[in-house]
């Protein structure tokens, strides 16, 4: 028999309670379990006046409202206030009933532009919520696992423009030069002499202000590409097929998958250039190993780390040498010498340390000139092989005896179960491939609100396992799934 009352209950008034219209184990149910929210009132309490102005939107709202963006992976704010509409536990979570007017979707922008811009409210919601995880002893800072992941920016690729290529300053270049000079004077060598000041632009403003400034600019200056949308992002190109502005953002994992850290670049930085920022906060969490990819396998973050006392585990990474010539590694150094010996056991003497912090050593060109292998080792016209060793190459050296060592390699592979995967995650469940806001300070904003809430899912997931596994339920046993989390003693203490 079919029935056909689907439109009888449309108008029909009930009463109801909005706490029994969002189910048990709804995420955002756990969610509010998770952690107490009150702690966003005295961090948002001084950008507020106690004693003068109408009532504001609740500050707890107000940064509900974009974690539920985030969440869920929803594309805008205005999306998001659609969904508010209609969901029952969107305001349930957000404390609305369902007659109370969700707020316009520019009002987020407004309360930002005029209240948490230029703040660090957002990095401070991120680490409370890591610390209330670490407070469980879910956390595990002994090993860290760092990458970075592009995040396409709002900007046209096609609307670009050029502007002067400023030289940026290392964050190990103070120390490097004190190393090159101390280098040199201990081979009688005279100290290098300042760099010159970079030269001016030829164009009037530089070449930044003016939309035409890729006509202006003398052929003689490096320049880079530039969004004209929002010149804060970096071009990025990887491989052939992707050439986009994006932003870069290298995060911190530890080995259970909880973020520990980020930071945001253009995405034209290379990581070595900004390791440092990242790692100014992974410091506190003393932490014992730090593993990471092959782009920063330099010799400035491996002296960092062995400095600090945190050994590196850093992959091969293939020598560059073209192909048919002798690799660097078959040319042995003599560290009583301080030289190098080829195949032919020919000598190759120290010469100079340059401004990049790399010691030339080279042969002579009479004696290499009627080498039987000389068409293997070099293809100078002066018959004449150098090779550059880094003045901090013996602390490559030692990270490279720490992958080799014990249990090292599988460490290394926890990478793609670790911080791949929160990347993995984010792009396609949380909307981070790609952003709508414009600058890095709201990219800012949107990586520390998505980490929170990575955090946070995962947090409130775990308390409620745990609180099933304590009072009891069979059911937790016909999952084999979860045995592992009986073997695991973060799961019980």
């Amino acid at each position: 028999m079919m029935a056909k009352n689907t439109d009888k209950k449309r108008e029909q008034m009930l009463m109801f309670c909005m706490d029994d219209m969002v189910p048990q184990n709804h995420m955002l149910r756990l969610i509010d379990k998770a952690i107490d929210w009150t702690f966003i009132y005295d961090l948002v309490e001084d950008k507020y006046c106690l004693d003068n102005g109408r009532p504001s939107m609740d500050p707890l709202m107000l940064i509900k409202i974009p974690m539920i963006q985030y969440l869920y992976g929803i594309k805008s704010m205005r999306q998001t206030m659609k969904e508010i509409e209609v969901n029952v536990a969107y305001r349930w979570f957000l404390g609305l009933d369902m007659l109370d007017p969700v707020p316009h979707f520019s009002t987020f922008g407004k309360n930002y532009t005029r209240r948490f811009k230029d703040t660090d409210l957002f990095e401070q919601i991120f680490s409370k919520i890591l610390e209330d995880c670490m407070k469980y002893k879910l956390v595990d800072t002994e090993q860290i696992f760092v990458d970075a992941t592009h995040v396409k920016a709002c900007a046209n690729s096609k609307k670009m423009r050029k502007r002067v290529a400023r030289e940026q300053t290392l964050w190990y270049e103070e120390e490097l030069n004190k190393e090159i000079e101390k280098d040199r004077i201990a081979h009688d060598k005279k100290p290098l002499k300042d760099k010159k000041p970079p030269k001016p632009p030829q164009s009037g403003n530089g070449g930044v202000d003016s939309e035409t400034a890729e006509e202006v600019v003398s052929k003689d200056v490096k320049t880079q590409k530039c969004s004209i949308t929002d010149p804060e992002s970096g071009w990025f190109h990887k491989g052939e097929h992707k050439h986009v502005f994006a932003y870069a953002v290298e995060t911190a994992c530890d080995k259970h998958g909880w973020i520990l850290g980020y930071s945001v670049h253009p995405g034209n930085e290379h990581n070595s250039r900004t390791f440092k920022t990242l790692y100014d906060k992974l410091k506190i969490y003393q932490p014992e190993m730090i593993v990471a990819d092959a782009g920063y396998k330099t010799p400035a973050i491996a002296h960092l780390l062995l400095e600090d006392g945190i050994k590196p585990l850093l992959p091969y990474k293939r020598p560059m040498t073209k192909d048919g010539f002798f690799k660097k590694y078959e040319y042995a150094y003599d560290e009583y010498y301080d030289c190098y010996i080829c195949p032919e056991n020919r000598v190759l003497t120290y010469h100079t340390t340059n401004r990049d912090g790399y010691r030339e050593y080279k042969s002579c060109g009479l004696f290499c000139e009627n080498c039987p292998q000389i068409s293997q080792c070099t293809e100078s016209k002066e018959h004449t092989k150098v090779i550059m060793r880094h003045v901090w190459e013996e602390y490559m050296e030692k990270a490279e005896d720490i992958r080799h060592g014990l249990g090292n390699k599988q460490i290394y592979q926890l990478r793609k179960e670790t911080i791949e995967r929160i990347f993995g995650t984010a792009k396609e469940q949380h909307g981070f491939r790609y952003t709508q806001y414009i600058g890095k300070a709201r990219m800012e904003m949107k990586a520390g609100l998505t980490f929170a809430c990575m955090n946070l899912k995962k947090l409130a997931k775990i308390l409620e396992l745990r609180d099933k596994i304590k009072s009891g339920i069979s059911c937790i046993f016909k999952n084999e799934s979860k045995y592992w989390l009986y073997n695991e003693k973060w799961c019980w203490e």
